[in-house]
């Protein structure tokens, strides 16, 4: 298989296995103009598989996105052809509307243009609570 380099915008690299279409849907690729191309499967020796994402133009991303979804992605900005940032995410500490509360009596239920706002509650089991309401979300590993 060949794919090729790019000269100028991100690749998202460490990404568990299986997760690639997760980040692909909630940071919308599909939406950009650009040649996006996703990894599945590749053989990793410090994951054994993993994922990886090719983005050919330069974007600004939400890590807060990528960090629910998987903590363990690495984020490498390239530019002219060379990496020039590398990013390693960590689980964010608040979520902002990429998540919604699942408790029909919370309030984001009735009032849908409130913001749905999750704070981390469990680091080690990856557990959200609703900022209004205190229901606890796991995220999906």
């Amino acid at each position: 298989m060949n794919i090729d380099s790019i000269q100028n915008g991100v690749v998202l690299d460490h990404i568990q296995a299986g997760k690639s279409m997760d980040i692909y849907k909630y940071l919308h690729l599909d939406r950009l103009d650009c040649s996006v191309a996703i990894i599945k499967n590749v053989r990793s020796g410090r994951m054994g598989k993993k994922d990886i994402i090719k983005i050919d133009t330069p974007l600004e991303l939400d890590l807060d996105v990528l960090g629910y979804i998987d903590a363990n992605i690495t984020v490498n900005v390239i530019r002219d052809g060379v990496r020039v940032e590398k990013t390693h995410l960590e689980l964010p500490q608040k979520l902002v509307n990429i998540i919604r509360c699942k408790n029909p009596r919370c309030i984001t239920v009735a009032e849908p243009q409130l913001d749905a706002v999750f704070l981390l509650g469990d680091p080690a089991r990856h557990t959200y609570r609703c900022a209004y309401c205190d229901t606890a979300k796991d995220r999906k590993r």
